[in-house]
């Protein structure tokens, strides 16, 4: 008799058969055909060389080969089960951390957390302030909150969450000087752009029709911040015009505190929630659902 261990599906019919008695009753609850588990079962007893069942009358009786072996297939399904039971209450129990870009962080999600664990109490989510791309492949990190454009990375899992718009926006003292007014007003101002981001510019100048060159040239005098978060706070103290996407500047929209003088246009991205390949998705899923829900909701 080889070493090897007789195959699992094999086992699992067996299992079930001595269990119940039944081959008919093994394959209900295995939702398989009567054939299937008597064709395991012949398997089994071939890769043992040894019969482990007899007929007794109209049923089957195990024989001593085969008590012998269901003593020890029994106990090892028991514990199999357990296990999986206890790593199922593991990972239900587990917190769910959530990498998000720190200006979304907190400027969108903190304002809502409160919410948040009020509608998703069995979600355990914590949050981590990510500088650039957040990985979700990484060891202490469930899911990623990112703006990303397609292609989608193929090794995650991809919930795409809405798309992304950005526009111009500013202090209501610049934006007044700017409202009603040509694109090219613009270059009269301070320009703010964050390193983190330089396609931003020439992104918003492609979908309102703006000549590149002329954005270029006044793009080198630029006021450049190495994050979103620093942009966002120079544009709110009025020292020049920014480029940003609406939903991390909702709350300062709907305030008054920054003004868009020509609205907002789509960009090729996605707010995505991004998890590694692998990973289970109810979390994510129930965190996507309500990403989505809060997206018409006010703070």
């Amino acid at each position: 008799m080889s070493d090897s261990l007789p195959p699992l599906n094999a086992l699992k019919a067996f299992e079930a058969a001595a269990r119940l008695g039944s081959v008919t009753a093994a394959a209900q609850e295995l939702s398989v055909t009567h054939g299937a588990v008597s064709r395991q079962i012949r398997a089994l007893e071939a890769h043992l060389n040894t019969a482990l069942f007899e007929r007794a009358g109209r049923g089957l009786v195990l024989t001593r080969h085969g008590r012998q072996l269901q003593s020890g297939v029994s106990e090892a399904f028991t514990g199999l089960r357990a296990s999986c039971r206890a790593l199922s209450r593991d990972i239900e129990d587990a917190p769910f951390t959530l990498a998000c870009p720190g200006s979304l962080l907190a400027r969108w999600l903190i304002p809502r957390l409160d919410r948040l664990h009020r509608e998703l109490p069995a979600l355990r989510l914590n949050v981590l302030a990510s500088e650039g791309d957040p990985d979700p492949r990484r060891s202490d990190i469930s899911a990623a909150l990112a703006f990303i454009a397609p292609p989608w990375p193929s090794d995650m899992q991809v919930i795409e969450i809405t798309a992304e718009t950005i526009g111009v926006v500013a202090a209501p003292d610049i934006a007044a000087r700017l409202t009603g007014r040509p694109f090219e007003a613009l270059f009269e101002e301070t320009m703010l752009e964050t390193t983190s981001r330089l396609q931003a510019w020439p992104q918003w100048a492609r979908a309102c029709g703006l000549d590149e060159q002329a954005l270029a040239a006044a793009r080198e005098s630029s006021q450049r911040f190495e994050h979103l978060y620093y942009l966002l706070e120079a544009a709110l103290v009025g020292l020049g015009v920014a480029i940003a996407p609406r939903l991390v500047i909702e709350g300062d929209l709907q305030s008054g505190r920054l003004v868009a003088p020509w609205g907002f246009v789509d960009t090729d991205a996605r707010l995505c929630l991004l998890l590694a390949r692998g990973t289970p998705r109810q979390g994510g899923d129930q965190l996507a659902t309500w990403l989505r829900d809060e997206l018409t909701t006010p703070a």
